[in-house]
Parts: structure tokens; sequence; C-alpha cells
């Protein structure tokens, strides 16, 4: 497969473990970013049908955390956060909080940083937060106080229920 791009409905056909082989390579190998962002999603897909558990998806969630660390295209990164979130991949909030403060993309460290309240990261979603309530970018900064006040929101009611279950 390497540099040409993979037909998903091929990829999807192939046993787990050398899906996920396929998915490695497209990672590491394809220059389309197109073909990398396909990849992601097909990961995802992937993670759901381990029923988000066991050894494929630990690999998948370590995958993801190489495309955040390596892949070169912020829309790839991007998408891997949201698909961190959405699979609720714990394992990876030190890659998501890394991302949150110190990408070089606004679009990736505004998505990291709205992932990590999703998976209600609290810990590392209060400092992303805090150092991304003075981001340079707008983006990010808006992220950063629309992140808090649902924090706080959030608190409010689970304290409210707490409160009125007694």
């Amino acid at each position: 497969m390497g540099l040409v791009a993979a037909d998903p409905e091929e990829i999807r056909k192939l046993p787990h473990k050398e899906r996920l082989g396929k998915l490695w390579d497209m990672f590491k190998n394809n220059p389309d970013e197109a073909a990398r962002w396909d990849a992601v999603w097909l990961a995802g897909e992937l993670a759901e049908e381990t029923g988000l558990k066991g050894s494929i998806f630990d690999e998948i969630g370590q995958m993801y955390a190489w495309v955040l660390k390596n892949d070169d295209n912020s829309i790839v990164r991007h998408e891997v956060c949201y698909q961190i979130a959405g699979r609720n991949m714990r394992k990876q909030i030190p890659e998501l909080f890394d991302a949150a403060v110190n990408d070089e993309s606004d679009l990736v460290r505004h998505e990291a940083t709205e992932c990590l309240s999703i998976i209600h990261a609290h810990e590392e979603c209060e400092k992303a937060i805090a150092k991304n309530l003075n981001d340079p970018s707008k983006a990010v900064r808006e992220t950063a106080i629309f992140i808090k006040k649902r924090m706080a929101r959030i608190k409010n009611k689970e304290y409210d229920r707490m409160v009125n279950s007694f």
C-alpha cells in the first residue's frame, strides 16, 4: 500500500491485526494527508469493532498518540483528538494535554482542549484551560473560556444532584 491511496472498503475487509498493520503503514508512509485522515476514521471504526477494549484498542490508542506527535498535518492531528475523545481513550490523556498546550496548530490546541473536557479529564483540562486562557489564538482562548464555563456548570449540577438526594 505505502504511497498509494488505499481503498477503505478493502481495508475494512481485512482481519483486525492485518488492518491495524495497514493503518500503521498509512500513517508512517503515506504522504497524502487525505489518506491519513481516512486512516484516522478507519482506526476509529476498528476501535468500535473491538468493543473499545483489548490489545488492538490499546494499540489504536498508541497509534493515535504517535500521530499526534508525528503527523505534519494539523487536520489529521485534529481528527485524532476527536477520535481519542469519541472512543474515550483515557490512556491518551497525556498526549491530548500535550497537544492542547503545545501543538503548533491553533486548530489542534482548540480540539485537544475541547476533547479533554469531553472525556472528563478534569485535572488535565483545568491545566490546559489555565494556559489556553492566554493563548495567542482567539479561537483557543474562546475554547478555554467555553470549557471553563461548561465544567463549572457540570460541577454545579453534580453538586446539586448530590445535595438534593439527601
